[in-house]
This record gives C-alpha cells, structure tokens and sequence, in this order.
C-alpha cells in the first residue's frame, strides 16, 4: 500500500472543513461532544489553522482518491512536542491501514520522536492504533462528559 500526503493550502479550507465534519460526524452523535467535536468546527476554524505557522495540514491519498487528511502543529523552535490534531479517515475508507501509513509518513517528515495526541478512551480501536505506533498512555485524562473521556499520549 502506498499513501500521499498532499500539503492542504487555504485555497481547499472549505473542502478539508466539510470532510472533517462528515468523518467525526457518527462519533459527535454518539458521544454529543458540542465544545470538543471538530464535526462541531466552523470553516473559520480550519482556515484559522492553515493560517498558523506551525500548522501542516495533509490530505492522507490512496490511489488518487483523497481518504482522509491530518493536521500536525509543530512548534519545536518553542521546545514543544509535535502534536497530531486531527487525524481523520472517510468512513469508506476505514480499517485499510491508512492511518498508520499516515502516522508514519509525518514522522519521516516531521521527526519520529517527541509527539503528543490525544483520543476518546472509550473508542478502544483509536487507542489500539496509537500504542501500535508507539505511542504512550500519560496520566492525564479529561472529562469532557458522562460519555466521552479524552486519554492523553506521548512518542519520545
């Protein structure tokens, strides 16, 4: 299997937006998640976040067809962790291993080492992903509500 990540500009915000509130969609649903769901984001948000400078967005693309898309926040000239937020694949393309490819192809341009992200504790194949990339619990958790428990990871 072989991925692309295709750098996202501000020109395609307004499709990167709509294909982030389709992909969280069924989760925001499930856990009603109003303040934290980036299916909850407005459009200024995202062109917000292609604006930042330590921001990368990626398509994630399989075969010419975009699957997903990533958002890493690099900000090492500040001594801080590279972050992964979000990552998302189309429900159509799911449990295909492309995640993980695109976990991967970050880390070879970013570094590998010294990452944070965070998932929903409860979504148990989210977490299996992270701690099968290397990933570490930490102690930290935040309750977002009587459904939904974010759960904190590291990669040094």
């Amino acid at each position: 299997m072989r991925i692309d990540l295709i750098r996202i500009g501000i020109a395609d915000a307004q499709k990167l937006w709509k294909m982030q509130v389709e992909a969280f969609e069924d989760l925001y649903k499930k856990y009603q998640d109003t303040e934290t769901s980036p299916a909850t984001e407005n459009v200024e948000k995202i062109i917000m976040r292609l604006e930042q400078p330590f921001t990368d967005y990626y398509y994630i693309v399989v075969d010419g067809i975009k699957v997903g898309a990533i958002r890493v926040v690099d900000k090492k000239e500040l001594g801080k962790a590279k972050r992964i937020s979000p990552i998302f694949i189309m429900k159509e393309h799911r449990g295909k291993g492309y995640a993980q490819e695109a976990i991967r192809a970050v880390e070879l341009i970013h570094g590998e080492c010294d990452w944070e992200l965070d998932t929903i504790l409860q979504e148990k194949g989210n977490c299996y992903l992270y701690e099968k990339m290397g990933y570490k619990k930490t102690d930290t958790t935040e309750v977002i509500n009587e459904k939904l428990t974010l759960v904190f990871y590291k990669k040094d």
